[in-house]
């Protein structure tokens, strides 16, 4: 397939035209590389690991939730460089999308979580650049089964901050750092979130709201929609596509 082709394909499919995101983020097509493109590699990161495996591999194409541009200006010095020289080398393609990824109903980080948990999605909460980029979902599940049910879904260690009910009804999904939003999840009815990460003070934030938050880890929550996203291009446009995995513990 084109490159040229398959960057439409993915700014189409993944609607970056009529998605607002943060100030800085760059979505879609960060560097060109082959033209033609058989293989994909998908990976939260775009990183010397990544990039690396991506080339050892053979991608034509890297396609990445958290990507090497955040429109600033910087000099392409250190560490920067040699990200963007390896690339440039093995000539291989860089894709990246941002909240566009987190909101997509089909390969969106939020709604792939819920589906992998066995949870329908019910509506949307957290807004970010005018558009909830997280979901929630009715529940009937007990606060410890949950944590293991994301355990299993997920290679992570989940930090508990236990300070809702132990039964829990209705749970918020913001992947990622999602930390300042247990307000968002209180006001949507959610008597947990799950969710990435977030700051010493989010305690307090869920202990004086009555809220359950599950800190999954934000690389953790981030595999998700990747991963979908590569699957879908192996099944509708029949590339040949791998998740890279490089995972941070964070």
């Amino acid at each position: 397939m084109r490159l040229c082709e398959l960057a439409d394909y993915l700014d189409t499919y993944l609607d970056h035209a009529s998605i607002a995101d943060h100030r800085d983020a760059c979505n879609g097509l960060q560097v060109e590389g082959r033209a033609e493109v058989r293989r994909v590699a998908a990976a939260v990161d775009a990183c010397a690991a990544t990039i690396t495996a991506a080339a050892d591999g053979g991608a034509d194409m890297l396609f990445v939730h958290h990507g090497l541009f955040w429109g600033t200006t910087a000099p392409v010095t250190g560490l920067y460089y040699e990200r963007l020289r390896a690339l440039l080398r093995a000539e291989i393609a860089l894709y990246s999308s941002h909240l566009p990824l987190d909101v997509h109903a089909e390969v969106g980080n939020s709604p792939v979580l819920a589906r992998r948990l066995g949870l329908e999605v019910g509506g949307a909460f957290a807004e970010a650049e005018g558009r909830a980029i997280g979901v929630w979902c009715e529940a009937a599940i007990g606060r410890d089964e949950l944590v293991r049910r994301v355990e299993r879904a997920l290679p992570t260690r989940v930090r508990l901050i236990a300070t809702g009910p132990a039964e829990v009804r209705r749970v918020g999904i913001v992947t990622g750092g999602g930390g300042p939003y247990i307000g968002s999840a209180a006001a949507a009815g959610c008597d947990t979130l799950l969710t990435g990460e977030g700051a010493h003070h989010t305690y307090f934030d869920a202990e004086e709201r009555g809220v359950n938050v599950l800190y999954a880890g934000h690389y953790a929550t981030e595999t998700v929609g990747v991963q979908a996203l590569a699957d879908h291009l192996r099944e509708r446009l029949g590339l040949d596509t791998w998740f890279i995995d490089h995972p941070t513990g964070l």
